[in-house]
């Protein structure tokens, strides 16, 4: 298969992991670890790198390959060794994508290239140029005007789009119809993890429907020591990250909860734990005849490293549309890959059709599968 030209806009940890990954399953041709083997003939070391876009003095000017070992990134190191991509890193344009205690941080934040930023004009025929299909979002939480720049340059450039953080753009009408009117597709938004908080938070809340368990409140506390805990100390920024990882919980419950009966969201940045988070659950309901009950859950997981397994099989759902002429939001993958999709669907049935997707069903779900 011919490489998936990819671009990506963040030269982060979550970069890091994905790029180490590329290269891992390069070399070892093993499925291991994936969620999905092969889509549509493409395999998971079958992307090329072709641009790649950070505003970290210490990444622009240096190879995507280098970049992603940079500080402030502290991801797992599981590939030491990642060939040169033959691609520099190169300036973007900041806007709101930098919040300001970050740039005061030291080692472990952010430091502004001084470069003059990338204009849209510029940033549009780096995308061109580079020949990129697929773009992807790696910008820190409450990058609500950054994250819209580049939406805009990947529309007018035709370029296919991840959205892996939470600034909602498949998930509103208004930005999804320009992606569709253009044919152009984009998964978003907000990526689940492989197996993270989120998603056993959902799993758990099917599981207590399923077998008559009335949930009267719940919590999921999350600390980490990445960049993107530390991002999110400035909770003003907080806010569509809250809803996306909150309106998750909610959709697989059965009866939502009130406001006040549920928390779902960052709690604290701790350095030492690095890009590792740890989460704690509680979940608490009732039983037979009304008789209370509670199960408390602490998952620990490298964060980074389970972001990529899902955007890896993003990246090639995105490829694929592309390869049929198929554009705005991928509907199933968007479902089963992301907290905030344009259309909530339980993990089962999103699974279900990413996997109708992959084979081009031609008929769409069944009504029972679309009630749920």
């Amino acid at each position: 298969m011919a490489p998936i030209k990819t671009a990506i806009i963040g030269v982060g940890n979550c970069a890091s992991s994905l790029v180490q990954g590329v290269a891992y399953y390069r070399d070892s041709n093993s499925p291991q670890g994936l969620i999905h083997d092969r889509i549509g003939g493409y395999g998971a070391g079958d992307v090329e790198w072709v641009l790649g876009v950070d505003v970290d003095q210490r990444k622009v000017g240096k190879d995507i390959s280098e970049a992603i070992f940079a500080a402030p990134n502290n991801t797992a190191v599981f590939m030491p060794k990642v060939p040169d991509t033959g691609v520099k890193v190169m300036m973007g344009r900041v806007l709101d994508g930098v919040a300001d205690h970050m740039t005061g941080m030291g080692e472990k934040g952010f430091v502004v290239a001084d470069d003059a930023q990338t204009d849209k004009v510029a940033m549009v025929k780096a995308l061109r140029d580079s020949g990129a299909e697929v773009l992807l979002n790696f910008l820190p939480v409450g990058s609500q005007d950054a994250t819209e720049f580049y939406m805009e340059c990947a529309l007018e450039a035709g370029v296919a789009v991840v959205n892996c953080m939470p600034v909602f753009i498949a998930s509103r009408p208004e930005w999804e119809a320009r992606f569709r009117e253009k044919r152009i597709p984009i998964v978003g938004d907000d990526v689940k993890a492989q197996l993270g908080a989120t998603i056993v938070h959902r799993v758990l809340s099917s599981l207590f429907g399923a077998r008559g368990v009335n949930v009267e409140r719940t919590y999921q506390l999350n600390t980490g020591g990445n960049t993107d805990f530390m991002n999110m100390l400035d909770r003003q920024r907080l806010g569509s990250k809250k809803e996306s990882k909150t309106e998750a919980v909610q959709a697989m419950l059965a009866q939502r909860l009130a406001d006040e009966n549920i928390h779902v969201g960052p709690s604290d940045y701790v350095p030492w734990q690095k890009d590792n988070k740890l989460c704690f659950l509680r979940m608490e309901g009732q039983l037979f005849g009304g008789v209370p009950m509670n199960l408390e859950l602490r998952l620990s997981v490298e964060d980074s490293p389970n972001s990529a397994a899902v955007v890896i099989d993003a990246i090639r759902c995105c490829k694929l549309a592309l390869d049929r002429g198929e554009g705005g939001a991928l509907i199933g993958p968007s479902a089963y890959f992301c907290k905030h999709p344009p259309e909530q669907f339980n993990d089962d049935t999103a699974a279900q059709m990413v996997e109708e997707f992959i084979a081009d069903a031609t008929d769409a779900p069944s009504a029972a599968l679309a009630a749920e």
